[in-house]
């Protein structure tokens, strides 16, 4: 089979590799749709040490190819969607609620690219498939089902850890994929004002179609004294850092009220410096603010139900698709994810003409 790969730090490319072959409770998928992350990019830039050779991607949908021989509830030929963390359900830590630190480390449950192959190949494999993969609704498109393995997934989990109350006001910095998904999340859970952070023309136009009330661009003003203006001073009840800079981080607390909530989902590795907490907005460690940092949740319960927010017509991800690839042009997508080039938000890539 031909799978994209990291060559070494600095290099991606596409190889030959076997056709993996599953373990007694794993499925091989053959894929027929997926999308590239941001996440590969850091991986291509060595800022997430991976092994050479190993195949990048954890977005990716299919068709059952094999099953393992203790695997149940699943038959060959089944469109499926596997999530971006695939934990074992088993150990403390998943039984503690904390599935993406699977097996107490950190973010254990991230096993493609990091532990072994990822999913930007003909086929790959799902580990403890029967807890990690869903059937995808005949109602959905691959298209469709792609957005639940990370970006909507991502996005909900930090929704959720800003504990949002029917009515709050809450700050987004960032509207890329995983901000805006966080911005559809905030709108179901009941924000009464969602404020989005956000400079590009056409991904202020997606914040405002996925719900968000009032935008705020850096490059014109201070966003920190602008969110502040536009609460009366007071500050959100939550805010949501979903970049991944010091910048981003130091505003969240700026702009959180006291007893507020910071969510944060963005990945914090490519500047390698400690995060400096602003000590005023934080009351000198005595301003009741909790902060949280949080990522894909995984498992086929979660999959079916943002599974069941696109088939009752509450969520439609398919917007932030900026871009179409076949997966012969799979480098030319990931050089545009990695030079953000042409507006790209994401691309997907097309294993099959039928595919979507």
């Amino acid at each position: 089979m031909r799978a994209f790969v990291l060559r070494k730090v600095g290099e991606v490319g596409v190889i030959e590799k076997p056709v993996p072959e599953p373990g007694p409770n794993d499925v091989v998928v053959r894929t027929t749709a997926a999308l590239v992350c941001t996440t590969d990019v850091h991986v291509m830039r060595g800022v997430i040490p991976v092994a050479p050779d190993v195949t990048l991607g954890h977005e990716a949908v299919g068709v059952v190819h094999a099953l393992g021989s203790a695997v149940e509830g699943l038959t060959e030929g089944q469109r499926v969607a596997a999530a971006g963390i695939t934990p074992c359900f088993q150990c403390e830590s998943c039984q503690r609620g904390f599935s993406s630190q699977c097996q107490g480390q950190m973010l254990g449950g991230a096993r493609f690219t990091n532990q072994r192959d990822g999913t930007l190949a003909q086929y790959f494999l799902v580990n403890n498939a029967e807890a990690n993969l869903a059937p995808i609704p005949e109602e959905l498109s691959d298209h469709q089902a792609l957005y639940a393995t990370d970006m909507l997934s991502t996005g909900f989990v930090a929704a959720e850890h800003a504990e949002l109350e029917l009515g709050e006001t809450v700050a987004i910095f960032a509207q890329g994929a995983v901000g805006l998904s966080a911005t559809i999340g905030c709108r179901l859970l009941g924000a009464g004002l969602i404020i989005a952070v956000e400079s590009v023309p056409a991904r202020q136009e997606l914040a405002r179609g996925f719900g968000a009330d009032l935008i705020v661009d850096h490059t014109r003003c201070d966003p920190v004294e602008r969110i502040l203006e536009l609460t009366d001073g007071q500050g959100v009840d939550a805010a949501i850092e979903a970049l991944g800079a010091p910048q981003t981080w130091e505003a969240a607390f700026r702009v959180t009220k006291p007893g507020g909530r910071i969510s944060n989902v963005g990945y914090h590795g490519e500047v390698r410096e400690p995060l400096k907490i602003p000590l005023e907005p934080f009351g000198y460690g005595m301003s009741d603010k909790q902060v949280y940092g949080g990522f894909n949740r995984g498992g086929r319960g979660w999959l079916r139900r943002i599974f069941r927010l696109m088939e009752t017509g509450k969520v439609d991800p398919t917007p932030m698709t900026t871009h179409e690839f076949s997966f012969d042009e799979i480098e030319q997508a990931f050089r545009m994810m990695a030079l953000k080039e042409g507006g790209i938000i994401k691309p997907l890539i097309h294993f099959e003409a039928d595919s979507v």
